[in-house]
């Protein structure tokens, strides 16, 4: 396939330009025509550039500038042209004045961000979709936001709290792999001439042993951390792999708790928006799952839908759900029943926020000392194994 770029008018007479894939020129002007658009030029379109996604600060500005202009009824491609002569990066000015040469066009919102996917996360065209088919986007958005705001604020917290033990720790390691280099192996000579090696200490025995292959261990270290780089990078291109990187996540105590409790937070209030909107249950659940951006989350929803569809009631179809807590399910239920759904998911998405708040605090209470401590140990240790020998030494000389 390849290819192509072209230049036509609409029915309503609106220049739009943009590409298409075809297997050749002919079949690309079939497919132009198909689409109700008079033809004025076609050609092989240039290879670009890889270009990356925006970053996570650029998009939440642009993001919270988006629910801004839809929730004050501008005009969305008016909007973004005002949006871009604001924006200082000219990588992000071209991107926002492309979708909004893409709206004026007669493209819809959705298409117009598919188009430009690349840039921003992958699930955002997925949120966007839903919030124009429930005619809420702007309370999508501002969701989003909450949503995205309480994710970086765990980033940071998790940062502020390695960072300092961090660097202490690659100072170490750079001071340790000085003293191993050059130091310890004199150390062991002395140690071996004074003592038999095999009556020194077990932990001296070990750290020396490190002092003579200290160039392969940090061959093996960058090989295992680039190792696990890789290994992420390649489960981040399939749901399957995704989901896998979930489940590890949610293992790991105190932060996987606040991801779970992010993530049911911005599900709850993305269904209460949507059923607010007239959404059937089936409906709302699948799409406030897809804009969370969990994988697992996705699967049950889908199933459970599934399900719903099939005629059962949410709390049998949900017996499987492990993503999806009971309490969830069970206050979607008696919502339904009491004509109160739509407040009873508010209040979830506020409880699970809450908690997320709470995980968070605990989170930044805790890491800080468990790192210092980390460290700490591992210079004591490095310190005992060196003077450990030392003792014995003098007092075998003393008891003689």
């Amino acid at each position: 396939m390849a290819t192509f770029q072209y230049n036509a008018l609409t029915s309503a007479g609106r220049l739009m330009k943009g590409t298409i894939e075809a297997a050749s020129r002919q079949e690309a002007d079939e497919l132009l025509k198909q689409m109700q658009l008079a033809v004025n030029s076609i050609e092989t379109a240039r290879p670009e550039k890889p270009k990356t996604a925006i970053g996570r600060n650029e998009f939440v500005l642009f993001n919270q500038q988006l629910a801004s202009i839809t929730k004050a009824g501008i005009p969305l491609e008016r909007g973004l042209r005002e949006l871009a002569h604001d924006v200082h990066s000219r990588s992000m000015q071209r991107l926002v004045d492309g979708i909004a040469e893409e709206l004026e066009s007669g493209v819809s919102i959705e298409q117009a961000f598919e188009s430009k996917q690349r840039h921003f996360p992958p699930l955002y065209g997925r949120i966007l979709k839903a919030g124009v088919e429930t005619g809420r986007l702007s309370e999508m958005l501002t969701s989003l936001n909450r949503h995205l705001e309480m994710a970086n604020q765990t980033r940071r917290i998790i940062f502020e709290a390695i960072s300092y033990p961090a660097v202490i720790l690659v100072l170490a390691a750079i001071i340790i792999t000085g003293v191993f280099t050059f130091i310890i192996p004199q150390f062991g000579t002395i140690l071996t001439e004074m003592t038999d090696s095999r009556h020194l200490p077990a932990l001296t025995r070990a750290f020396l042993g490190m002092a003579r292959n200290v160039g392969p261990f940090w061959l093996t270290v960058g090989l295992i951390i680039a190792a696990i780089i890789g290994l992420y990078a390649m489960l981040s291109t399939s749901a399957g792999g995704r989901r896998f990187k979930e489940s590890v996540l949610l293992k790991v105590p105190v932060i996987g708790r606040v991801y779970h409790s992010s993530v049911l937070c911005r599900m709850a209030e993305a269904m209460a928006v949507m059923v607010a909107s007239g959404s059937d249950m089936p409906a709302a659940l699948r799409l406030s799952s897809g804009a969370t951006g969990s994988e697992k989350l996705i699967l049950e929803s889908e199933a459970l839908g599934g399900q719903i569809e099939q005629g059962a009631n949410i709390l049998e179809a949900g017996q499987f759900c492990r993503m999806i807590p009971r309490l969830f399910l069970y206050s979607i239920q008696l919502g339904t029943q009491r004509n109160e759904l739509q407040d009873n998911l508010y209040s979830l998405g506020q409880m699970y926020a809450e908690q997320a708040r709470c995980g968070q605090a605990r989170l930044q209470a805790v890491l800080l000392p468990l790192m210092i401590i980390g460290v700490g140990g591992f210079l004591a240790l490095t310190i005992l194994a060196m003077f450990l020998p030392m003792t014995q030494v003098i007092t075998s000389l003393s008891a003689s």
